[in-house]
């Protein structure tokens, strides 16, 4: 879903690409939660960090716990931070229940880590020339 979100608020101004330490797949109740709010998550797929392994990165930011400790260190000097969110994967319950969590998160993501990379954004504008 930060992808998603960062794709479509700030694709004109970022690259994103999002991975995690085990991947399987896109959860379809992400899928769904994004497309309430009009972004397409549809043709994302579930990616390993280890495929981005030899790439630079400009910044690596993680986003749950097992993450943060797993991520492994990216070449280029990459500025990493650590956003916190509950994994939505994790919730149980009815289907009401999980999608309850995953649009929580959803607005979480969207609330807190696009400031994040806004200011990043503008940091990294005033300092590049």
């Amino acid at each position: 879903m930060a992808e998603g979100w960062a794709r479509h608020l700030l694709g004109d101004r970022l690259e994103a690409h999002s991975a995690g330490t085990a991947p399987t797949v896109v959860n379809p109740l992400a899928v769904q939660v994004m497309r309430e709010v009009g972004v397409d998550i549809s043709s994302q797929r579930s990616k390993s960090v280890n495929e981005f392994s030899d790439q630079a990165f400009d910044l690596v930011i993680t986003l749950c716990d097992d993450a943060q400790a797993h991520c492994p260190i990216f070449p280029g000097g990459a500025k990493t931070l650590h956003v916190g969110f509950p994994d939505p994967a994790s919730a149980v319950g009815s289907r009401d229940s999980m999608l309850r969590v995953f649009r929580e998160v959803r607005d979480q993501i969207r609330r807190e880590l696009m400031p994040v990379l806004e200011e990043e954004i503008a940091r990294r504008a005033s300092h590049c020339c």
